[in-house]
């Protein structure tokens, strides 16, 4: 066991060995135990493993360390089925079973909700806790009909010689190492074949890699995309540079081996650095962009462009904002971080017009494309700017948006962002979010007194089973006006106070509902109740000296509790 210093904390020491059992788990893959207190993080391990472990790396608080012995694995514990998988950085939970890893993103999305945004959480089929927020059930990527293999449109290759042989893979985890695997459970299987004739094929022309460290060299990456209903396939090269010896070779060999690419690249990037795509693409073959069809509408697609790589899983994560949505027909939506428009092109039919804002030009020019080519333009238009220029030049034209969409990077949405969609005041935002925590960080600042948001409900989407990464789509709408921040005008002396004393006093029903319901009610909001349903609350009770005082209105949690108490008192 762990040496401990006199105050009672553990001392571990590195490549000490120790047992303990996995009892959680991080987004990353890692298991996470406790060795006398002290927390270590192991890769490869699942909830429920008894472990022997070395510690290799310590930290202050924490620690990393590795399987030394699988002493009693989990029933949780499955077969990976793929042979990179331990050195691959691409998936996290392979040695997972997929309801385990389902488990564990739904648990991550409602702490984040919890902790970070100071949310009470409830799911679907809990008690319902008063003031709480429900939480759906996960939707799973191998529901209706769709697989957890497969599944990825889009893959990125990079390209090494190892051995003196040209192989293409992905990068180890945290690492520029080659793990040469032209083929990968989670890509479309269209891609394996191409990927390995084109390591081949270059490697019998002598096409020789880029090297990072000295700069030299040709090939960088393999970039394929395939339109999951179209069945086009693009095939973008990465080349430090544009004229390289074997180029027309390469590209002619290849589309004899596989004449079902559609389009053939050349993406120019020779810069060092980590970014895959450069600033300069040439079409070698066939078609500039990739045409798919997504939720009915068609997309034209460039290499850079921004696609769901799991076209099938986001139809269902966009439907389900959609719901959240619940439009009527008539709305005017404003699609904020379009993109190349795939979420508001997608909800046209249900809205009346559509509002694209982008801050990337490209991006812009590519919705405004696919507008066109859906015969949608005039109901749909799309602009180049940050959401505050957008809600100021949306304000000049006399322009309210019915429900904001909104769909950040990973790092949530800027303050400026938030400001921006209370002051146009849509009376729903559908956030959808790459990033729990930030998702619940901006949940909370909208729903703050300030902003004026109430969070309804939100609901974990796996886009990316067997990966470290969850979806997370959310509700908001205009909650209630925070009564300690409104000035509301009225006189306890100019009520008629008789209506108190029937059945039970104010105090009495605030005094029932609070130990009853866990609910602090003011007189206003029981005012409010009893005036709904024809109970007598005083001719001056509610009323303000001014003319447009605003009133704050009472929650429907809180009319319910109301509502009982007066059942239990006898007033109804």
């Amino acid at each position: 066991m762990a040496k401990k210093r006199p105050g009672g904390q553990p001392v571990l020491q590195k490549n000490g060995l120790y047992e303990a059992e996995i009892t959680g788990m991080t987004l990353e893959g890692n298991g996470v135990c406790r060795v006398d207190g002290f927390t270590m993080f192991l890769p490869l391990t699942v909830p429920g493993d008894r472990v022997r472990l070395k510690a290799v790396k310590l930290q202050k608080s924490f620690g990393y360390g590795i399987i030394d012995q699988l002493l009693a694995p989990s029933p949780a514990r499955v077969d990976p089925e793929c042979p990179v998988y331990r050195q691959c950085g691409g998936c996290a939970f392979r040695h997972m079973d997929y309801r385990e890893e389902l488990r564990l993103k739904e648990q991550t999305v409602r702490d984040a909700f919890a902790r970070l945004g100071g949310f009470t959480v409830y799911k679907e089929g809990e008690e319902p806790v008063p003031g709480g927020v429900p939480m759906e059930p996960i939707l799973g990527g191998d529901e209706e009909g769709l697989s957890v293999c497969h599944y990825r449109n889009k893959a990125q290759y990079p390209i090494a010689a190892i051995n003196g042989r040209l192989r293409a893979g992905f990068y180890a985890r945290r690492s520029h190492r080659l793990i040469p695997a032209e083929d990968c459970p989670l890509q479309d299987k269209a891609f394996g074949p191409v990927v390995e004739d084109f390591v081949r094929i270059a490697g019998e022309l002598k096409i020789p890699a880029y090297d990072e460290l000295t700069g030299e060299g040709v090939l960088r990456h393999l970039f394929l995309r395939k339109g999951r209903q179209t069945g086009e396939l693009m095939a973008c090269i990465v080349a430090a540079k544009e004229r390289f010896k074997g180029r027309d070779a390469l590209a002619g060999k290849l589309i004899w081996a596989h004449p079902e690419i559609t389009g053939l690249l050349l993406n120019v990037n020779s810069e060092k650095t980590n970014v895959i795509l450069g600033g300069k693409t040439v079409c070698l073959y066939g078609q500039e962009r990739l045409t798919d069809r997504f939720m009915g509408m068609a997309f034209e697609i460039a290499p850079e462009a921004f696609y769901q790589v799991n076209a099938e899983q986001a139809a269902r994560l966009y439907r389900q904002g959609f719901r959240y949505a619940a439009f009527k027909g008539d709305e005017t939506l404003l699609d904020l971080y379009c993109g190349i428009g795939s979420i508001g092109l997608s909800a046209l039919p249900q809205v009346g017009r559509l509002i694209g804002v982008e801050v990337v030009p490209q991006a812009v020019e590519s919705a405004r494309r696919n507008a066109a080519l859906n015969g949608v333009s005039d109901r749909a238009r799309f602009f180049c700017a940050d959401a505050a220029e957008a809600a100021r030049r949306l304000a000049e034209e006399g322009l309210k948006p019915d429900v904001i969409i909104v769909d950040p990077p990973r790092k949530g949405c800027d303050r400026t962002v938030l400001d921006s969609i209370a002051r146009m005041a849509p009376e729903k935002v559908v956030m959808i979010s790459c990033n729990p925590s930030t998702a619940a960080r901006d949940a909370a600042i909208l729903c703050d007194g300030e902003h004026g948001y109430r969070l309804v409900k939100f609901r974990a989407v796996d886009m990316f089973p067997r990966c470290g990464h969850v979806e997370t789509v959310v509700l908001l709408s205009k909650g209630e006006i925070d009564s300690n921040k409104v000035r509301v005008e009225f006189s306890l002396e100019d009520m008629d106070m008789s209506g108190f004393q029937k059945g039970a006093t104010y105090e009495q029903i605030k005094e029932y509902v609070l130990e009853k319901h866990g609910l602090k009610v003011s007189s206003l909001y029981i005012s409010q109740v009893k005036r709904k349903c024809g109970l007598d609350v005083g001719q001056n009770y509610n009323l303000s000296k001014k003319e447009d005082a605003k009133v704050p209105q009472c929650p429907p949690e809180k009319e319910a509790a109301i509502m009982e108490a007066l059942k239990h008192f006898q007033m109804l």
